[in-house]
């Protein structure tokens, strides 16, 4: 049963937590959707793991269909950027609002990460 208490506590109200992640038409990147959350952490983390090794100058994480980031979810993004080496940065657009509130808050020196709600 404990599982069943943390599968989606927060974010859009369904039974189940849910992350889709498809990649980015145009450009280098994935378009992620739903909520990363307890039941999505593995995902989320192969997906900014694959982003790390695949070496882009600028890697972007579209993430406005993204309803809910949980506080692991962003310092797993952290670190991940933290792990991107010179020059290079990812982009996060259109972001939930917590999700740029928790970065700026926890991460506010981590010039890796750029915020963009355009």
């Amino acid at each position: 049963m404990l599982g069943h208490s943390h599968r989606a506590p927060y974010g859009s109200g369904t039974t189940t937590s849910c992350l889709t992640v498809r990649p980015l038409e145009g450009g280098r990147g994935v378009r992620a959707a739903g909520e990363i959350g307890l039941a999505t952490h593995t995902i989320w983390e192969r997906v900014l793991e694959q982003a790390v090794r695949e070496g882009e100058a600028v890697y972007h994480l579209e993430l406005s269909e993204v309803t809910f980031v949980d506080v692991a979810g962003a310092g797993a993004l952290a670190a991940a950027a933290g792990r991107l080496g010179d020059g290079r940065r990812f982009v996060v657009r259109r972001p939930p609002p917590a999700l740029r509130r928790v970065l700026e808050t926890f991460w506010p020196d981590l010039s890796t990460i750029e915020v963009s709600m355009s």
